[in-house]
């Protein structure tokens, strides 16, 4: 078969960032309003989630540190909902795997998944809390605040989640499943206003990342406005996220899944595919198909979001490790994204038959993007037919090309690094 030839091209992408996240957040935290929270001799649980975000091991440390210099006691606790494999050990293994550890961020990490019961929200879910962190003096809830994969909203991702679905383990997570996206989109909110009201929560630490995966904006945050400035935030976080520079295409092909790049495994804001039913999918952007190659090491056999692909490979599909796979699906309850596509035995063998089911179009004329991942989108390859549509971004500029696809000896095309010395 007969594939388009690819062009190599490049992104740039608006580019604010912190210089010294360190100093940033030191300066953060010696706000009167923040500094006042935190008293001497007062254990402090730290939040500390599975997502990867950038510089999180420096900013853990960094806060330990500061609360030790304010005289407090703090330490951390895995907040992650289902991950992990939804037991304790795992929840520490995965904070191991993005640095964090209790050498090196200078603090004991205190996991377990039981919880307490704090109470109920107005339409009846109830509010469960890490029982550790309950145990605290207060609480510093972390996390990046960015589009969420499941919906769209006035808050999706960020503290709010943090103060549900992470403090409150795999129970709040399931309670909040249960009622499909209302529950991760309206009842949480409630839920983590529910802990705001709490009184355990100190403050929390918003963080923005741009395209680059460098932190943007890092900022500490009354428990009271929590919720007003995470939706000024997520509408900064909107604005710097990475994009694909075309809008349709027949097949896109993703490198690796990975939940180190998204919790879908593949950010459904950067595919156009949520896969839930009963939500309707985005209008932009549209792929016919989506090839998924490859499972990231860091995932750890954890393949959800596989579901969200027509076709993928034989070595992704031995890398699941159904029982974690499993178990993060049904804790979501979008099954969709759980369920396994065509298992072709090589990259080109997806490829071709995604482009034979490309109806009425010739091979060669197929609208092909290839990118590493859904998180890394600064370089990627386009067919040549849409290279004038993507310089029309004005953000994109050519890097080599055009030139065949290069596959290896068993069909698969060659990493990024490799295909652009071929």
């Amino acid at each position: 078969m007969r594939l388009p030839r690819v062009v190599r091209v490049r992104q740039e992408f608006p580019r604010p960032r912190v210089g010294n996240v360190g100093a940033a957040l030191r300066e953060e935290l010696g706000r009167e309003e923040i500094r006042a929270r935190i008293e001497p001799g007062a254990s402090v649980a730290i939040t500390a989630g599975s997502r990867g975000i950038s510089n999180i091991a420096e900013i853990l440390r960094t806060l330990v540190a500061l609360l030790k210099e304010a005289g407090a006691e703090p330490f951390a606790v895995p907040a992650m909902g289902s991950h992990g494999g939804a037991t304790a050990e795992g929840q520490v293994e995965i904070l191991a795997s993005l640095g964090v550890t209790e050498g090196y961020v200078g603090a004991p990490i205190r996991s377990s998944m039981e919880v307490v019961e704090l109470g109920r929200t107005g339409r009846g879910i109830p509010v469960f809390m890490d029982r550790i962190a309950s145990e605290s003096d207060g609480v510093v809830l972390v996390n990046r605040i960015k589009p969420h994969t499941d919906f769209h909203a006035g808050v999706e991702s960020g503290l709010l989640k943090m103060a549900s679905i992470g403090l409150g383990k795999h129970a709040q997570a399931l309670a909040l499943h249960a009622h499909g996206v209302p529950g991760i989109r309206d009842h949480m909110v409630e839920v983590g206003k529910a802990m705001l009201a709490s009184g355990k929560v100190l403050f929390g630490v918003g963080i923005v990342e741009n395209a680059y995966e460098e932190t943007a904006v890092i900022e500490a945050i009354p428990p009271e406005r929590i919720p007003e400035r995470e939706a000024e935030l997520l509408e900064e976080s909107a604005r710097l996220m990475p994009k694909l520079p075309v809008e349709e295409m027949d097949v896109l092909f993703v490198d690796e899944l990975g939940k180190n790049y998204s919790g879908t495994g593949m950010d459904t804001n950067v595919i156009g595919r949520f896969r839930i039913l009963g939500v309707e999918e985005p209008e932009s952007p549209r792929a016919r198909y989506v090839i998924v190659s490859d499972l990231s090491e860091a995932s750890h056999g954890n393949a959800l979001g596989v579901g969200l692909a027509d076709f993928t490979t034989r070595r992704l599909f031995e890398k699941i490790d159904f029982r974690a796979t499993n178990e993060n699906v049904l804790t979501s309850t979008f099954v969709e994204r759980g369920k396994i596509p065509m298992v072709m035995e090589s990259d080109r063998e997806a490829l071709e038959a995604a482009i034979r089911c490309n109806w009425g179009v010739p091979p060669e004329e197929t609208r092909f993007v290839r990118i590493p991942n859904t998180l890394h989108l600064r370089e990627l390859y386009l067919s040549e037919n849409l290279l004038e549509e993507a310089l029309a971004s004005g953000r994109v500029e050519v890097v080599e090309g055009p030139r065949e696809m290069a596959f290896d000896g068993e069909g698969n095309l060659l990493p990024f690094t490799r295909a652009a010395a071929a």
